[in-house]
């Protein structure tokens, strides 16, 4: 893998776990809401005017953009299981950004992530 598809995976997977983790905090801004049907279109107007849903499709939008060029540099056998460091920086903007519990089970499954994308990186 090169330097150039390294650096367009990780930004890549950078910013949707910053997407997803954005979506959470305005999720929790909107409060305890209920989504039904008869409620979307106005949940839907109310998550236009939270910035943490605005900036968390901005991120959305850019990975999608970024995710298509390293997907044009690598094999598809190799981007996609890198996916799984979304898992391990969703975690850690969880636990230390919007402070929810991670359990040592939680940990030790990071690390088996972590070790998992090492030796896929590897083959590369």
């Amino acid at each position: 893998m090169t330097l150039l598809s390294f650096a367009l995976v990780i930004t890549g997977v950078v910013l949707n776990a910053l997407a997803q983790s954005l979506l959470k905090l305005g999720t929790n801004q909107l409060g305890g809401l209920e989504f039904t049907l008869a409620n979307a279109w106005p949940i839907a107007l109310r998550t236009l005017t939270l910035w943490p849903f605005l900036l968390g499709f901005t991120c959305y939008a850019v990975s999608l953009v970024v995710w298509i060029a390293a997907l044009a540099r690598l094999p598809v056998t190799v981007a996609y299981p890198m996916l799984s460091i979304g898992y391990v920086i969703n975690a850690l903007i969880a636990r230390f950004w919007l402070n929810e519990a991670l359990s040592a089970t939680g940990w030790a499954g990071i690390a088996l992530i972590c070790a998992g994308v090492w030796l896929i990186a590897r083959q590369s």
